[in-house]
């Protein structure tokens, strides 16, 4: 059953019958979760109603709510918007989110200078100036930027253009400017310079590529062959670089192709740039939060980051599933286009479907090189492990990291996950579950105690073990260095308590680690440890947690599968011989049970309302 405090259920009977956007704080007042709704009154109160639909992840968020705000809007539209906007503001925990909260870079064209310049920049501002991207590498960028300084040569130095400068830079001598400086070119001509990098960046090359034959033509009559050779030169380069752009289809509309792949609690996002027929362009995303979410609002919550973010707008988006949102995010992407409709689409043949197969068989191969890259990066995870050790304050290297979860639904089929990382990355052959067996009901605390118990007992097993020579499991063989116990504080005074019955509080480094804001907490120290936002520490911890988290709900999801339905109902906290029987008398059958109201188990004998939504819980 759901605990609802009364500050909660103050706030429930006042929600508004209107569109809205609505805030969910937990007890330090930090922001937990930003959602919108058609009609604030039926979405908020549907999160405190038990319900079969409610995934692990609903749960969790629900038992950490102790505050909650909302704002009235207009229309559905405004709420996206301001949803869009919180998210991007606050990050919160339970919210689906692009991994990095860094800004991404974009080029950016300075169209309102007289003599505009191409610059990286991380944030588009109204200045009057033209964007291209988001991109995810710098690098990236400026190899972007490489191209097109050889195609057309533009200005870089912070000089004042007058056109009577004596002599030019260096830069104009190797053919990587174009000389506005010395009158080299005039202000039209380079604007058309600039009109035609832009093009070249919106994947509209045939236009340039026909202007500039006229010219040399014109100029090859007129007995200007240097300038004609010139002009013939930056045809064959533009040439050579769209040839590489592979021409995917005679529709002349521009789309994004969007497509993902997931796998152990993350997810890639793959998009497909294409620009009057030519694939001009790809870029991955990845995404946090995704844990147990429907592709469908995986995809649906990147668009609305993305394309909040995005420098243009295509006409047209190409997705591997249909989107709840569909309707709402076509309606918000029309306004940000100008008005100009834009089509979301799900392609069942032809071209369009196969645009979709390919950048999902992309997205699949980048969330695999992505994990390759981590985990053959010894640099990072060297960084990462001395940067750990220095912010611990700890001499020992940590070889050797140990985390510790719990996860069950209302007590039920309850396991404990147990991930090693050695040098920084995961050993799954040392992986282990324990299936919980002296906790009754939802005790994450204890079962987190008799899950620590029997790892060190099976430790000081293993010392025995060897001591005659006998084969010892590698897996609790060795201490770990760093022990971590996801869930904070409590789980840290259990894992103290553990520890020091085995005498080991002084050979092995604990922390607890909160999930709200990442935050560290070490024994006896009153202060938690925050680690720099951005460094391969808080990268190595976070994901050390994930898999921990991840491999916890695998082992759970395994252990309920095995349980027959009779199993589960004796399993379920509270349900005796008496009242087992009571059941199977009045609803026949185990599937009658599992199909009856809360109202219809009520009335067995025994069943009270706290007994029967567990039921409902535990049977689902």
């Amino acid at each position: 059953m759901i605990e609802i405090s009364e500050h909660i259920q103050g706030i429930l009977k006042t929600l508004p019958e209107k569109p809205g956007v609505y805030i969910m704080k937990n007890a330090a007042g930090q922001i937990i979760y930003v959602g919108k709704a058609i009609i604030l009154k039926n979405r908020v109160r549907s999160y405190f109603q038990e319900s079969k639909d409610h995934t692990p992840k609903t749960r969790k968020l629900v038992s950490q709510i102790a505050d909650l705000e909302w704002i009235v809007v207009g229309s559905e539209l405004e709420a996206l918007i301001l949803e869009m906007n919180l998210i991007k503001k606050y990050r919160p925990r339970f919210n689906i989110r692009l991994k990095d909260d860094k800004r991404y870079p974009y080029i950016k064209v300075s169209l309102a200078a007289a003599f505009p310049k191409v610059t990286v920049t991380r944030q588009m501002v109204n200045d009057g100036s033209h964007y291209f991207g988001p991109y995810t590498s710098v690098w990236a960028v400026h190899q972007t930027l490489d191209v097109l300084r050889h195609l057309f040569p533009y200005l870089t130095c912070d000089r004042e253009i007058t056109g009577h400068d004596a002599r030019p830079c260096l830069y104009y001598d190797i053919k990587l400017c174009s000389g506005p400086c010395i009158g080299a070119i005039d202000q039209a001509g380079y604007r058309r310079l600039i009109d035609d990098l832009c093009a070249f960046l919106d994947g509209h090359t045939e236009p340039i590529v026909e202007r500039l034959r006229q010219e040399m033509t014109q100029a090859a009559e007129g007995m200007q062959f240097e300038k004609a050779a010139a002009l013939r030169d930056q045809i064959n380069a533009i040439d050579r670089v769209v040839e590489k752009q592979k021409v995917i289809t005679s529709d002349q509309r521009d789309s994004d192709v969007l497509a993902m792949a997931r796998s152990d609690g993350e997810a890639c996002v793959q998009i497909f740039f294409i620009r009057n027929g030519k694939l001009i362009g790809r870029e991955y995303f990845v995404l946090e939060g995704t844990e147990e979410t429907p592709d469908t609002e995986v995809i649906s919550e990147f668009m609305k980051q993305f394309y909040s973010e995005a420098a243009s707008i295509p006409e047209q988006v190409l997705l591997p599933n249909e989107i709840e949102e569909a309707q709402i995010i076509k309606q918000w992407m029309k306004s940000k286009r100008g008005g100009k409709k834009v089509e979301i689409s799900v392609p069942k043949s032809g071209t369009s479907q196969d645009l979709v197969k390919m950048a999902t068989e992309n997205a699949v191969e980048t969330l695999q090189a992505l994990r390759v890259q981590w985990e053959a990066d010894k640099n990072k995870q060297t960084q990462a492990l001395t940067e750990l050790q220095q912010a611990l304050g700890v001499e020992k290297p940590l070889n050797r990291i140990e985390c510790y979860d719990i996860s069950n639904t209302q007590g039920t089929a309850s396991v404990g996950s147990m991930v090693v990382f050695e040098q920084g990355t995961p050993a799954k052959n040392m992986y282990r579950h324990f299936n919980i067996k002296t906790v009754v009901g939802p005790n994450d605390f204890a079962s987190m105690e008799e899950v620590l118990t029997r790892r060190f007992k099976r430790w000081q097993a293993t010392q025995e073990q060897h001591a005659v020579g006998a084969k010892i499991d590698p897996s609790f063989s060795v201490l770990p260095d760093l022990l971590i116990v996801d869930g904070g504080k409590g789980q840290l005074g259990r894992a103290m308590i553990v520890l020091d019955e085995f005498g080991l509080s002084d050979k092995i480094t604990l922390v607890g680690l909160a999930k709200q804001q990442e935050e560290l907490f070490r024994p006896n120290v009153d202060t938690s440890l925050l680690l720099p936002r951005h460094s391969q520490a808080l990268y190595l911890v976070q994901r050390v947690r994930d898999e921990a988290h991840r491999f916890a709900i695998t082992a759970h999801r395994k252990a309920r599968g095995k349980l027959g339905v009779a199993s589960r109902l004796d399993a379920i906290p509270g349900i005796g011989p008496q009242r087992r029987k009571a059941l199977l008398t009045h609803f026949g059958n185990i599937e009658g049970i599992r199909n009856a109201t809360l109202e219809e188990l009520t009335q067995v004998a025994g069943i009270n309302e706290e007994l029967a939504l567990a039921l409902q819980s535990g049977l689902e």
